[in-house]
């Protein structure tokens, strides 16, 4: 692929980085033309105090709020449709997402209704959002999903037991409060496995077949900073300083990956979270290394990249050992960071295997998969990390 050649489109919001931005959240919502705001966000977040620092700053800016707190793990459809009907009844012109990818792809949804004014399921694909939605402003607490700078909004669908994906620019958020002291109340395991979905989001975006030089440049900076802080910030989970790296890894991969989409990783991922509502970011962690065993011989160059961009030291290796080496560290950071289940320990039988992977065909993240994949190579995969 000829990136310099090919023409390319990136887009991404405006962003406000550092320790406090939460605290804008009121002075932003003004700027935009917000009369009454509606606040996104979930319990565990409102028991951290992150929700309430943000609603202070609404406050302070004289704005009137409304708080929807009905969110999920994987936000649900009928959670969003709830959303909905409170945001016309309170008569909200603004939204404020505070959490982690659920509560800001459950505001994203809110919106997506909200000016469209049709079911949320009737938006499933790529360019499907006719007409923007009201402003929203992210307050990202988990720095791994990146759906504060995304073109992506991932819903469960509980009566089909699948995750369907809406992509679309019109989804992309007005701004984004990037404050790294919120990752301070998540524990060592939720650090983990939102760490390792920012890293997966970066390796896949770089081997992607809708990559540029644009997109490699955040993701393989998004690869260095998170292999070589994350577990540092588990061992230490209140370093302001290593919870920023990681979270600036964060906001690169999702610039990264919002652009060049991702791949069967996230795909197979987003088919085991809506068949058996688990976490998505232990789904990825699991599959990574079974995926990339996969892909590399379709883009072995552009894995020793990622290798060298976590630290590894390729020189005099052939081949077969540059594999190994790559595989062995992402296995070892993974059991490091405490992420070692298997599938089969998640709830997963071979049973299973066939509906999951005729979902994660289905999947938009496959499209952009390096390597392509049948229904046998899916299984297969499945099958390895059970």
């Amino acid at each position: 692929m000829s990136d310099g050649f090919e023409l390319r489109k990136f887009v991404a919001p405006e962003f406000v980085f550092g320790v406090g931005a939460r605290s804008l959240a009121g002075r932003y919502a003004k700027n935009l033309g917000g009369r009454k705001i509606l606040v996104v966000s979930d319990p565990g977040v409102v028991a951290a105090g992150w929700t309430r620092d943000v609603i202070d700053s609404l406050v302070e800016a004289g704005l009137p709020f409304a708080l929807f707190t009905g969110v999920s793990p994987n936000p649900k459809v009928d959670e969003i449709m709830t959303g909905v009907a409170l945001y016309h009844a309170e008569r909200c012109n603004v939204l404020v997402a505070v959490g982690g990818g659920s509560s800001i792809d459950c505001a994203k949804g809110i919106g997506i209704v909200a000016s469209n004014d049709r079911h949320i399921l009737l938006f499933e694909g790529v360019d499907m959002v006719r007409l923007p939605m009201p402003p929203l402003i992210c307050v990202p607490t988990t720095g791994g999903t990146s759906a504060d700078v995304s073109q992506f909004v991932i819903i469960s669908n509980p009566l089909e037991k699948v995750k369907f994906a809406i992509i679309s620019k019109s989804v992309v958020p007005d701004l984004a409060l990037i404050d790294p002291a919120t990752l301070t109340t998540m524990d060592s395991y939720l650090t983990a496995c939102t760490g390792l979905d920012a890293l997966t989001h970066a390796i896949e975006a770089y081997v992607s077949t809708a990559r540029s030089a644009m997109t490699d440049l955040h993701a393989i900076e998004a690869i260095r900073l998170i292999s070589s802080n994350l577990l540092p910030s588990i061992a230490n989970l209140n370093d302001l300083e290593l919870r920023s790296n990681v979270m600036q890894g964060s906001l690169q991969a999702g610039l990264a990956f919002s652009n060049a989409i991702l791949g069967a990783t996230h795909a197979m991922a987003h088919s085991l979270g809506g068949a058996l509502d688990i976490a998505h970011g232990e789904c990825n962690a699991i599959l990574l290394d079974h995926v990339i065993a996969f892909n590399l011989p379709t883009a072995s160059e552009r894995f020793e990249h990622i290798a060298e961009a976590m630290g590894l030291d390729l020189r005099g290796k052939t081949s077969v050992q540059k594999k190994s080496a790559l595989l062995n560290h992402i296995r070892e950071l993974k059991s490091a960071a405490g992420v070692d289940r298997t599938l089969k320990e998640l709830g997963v039988g071979r049973d299973d295997v066939k509906f999951l992977t005729d979902h994660a065909l289905k999947d938009p993240c496959m499209a952009t998969n390096p390597r392509k994949a049948s229904k046998r190579d899916i299984e297969v995969v499945y099958e390895e990390s059970l």
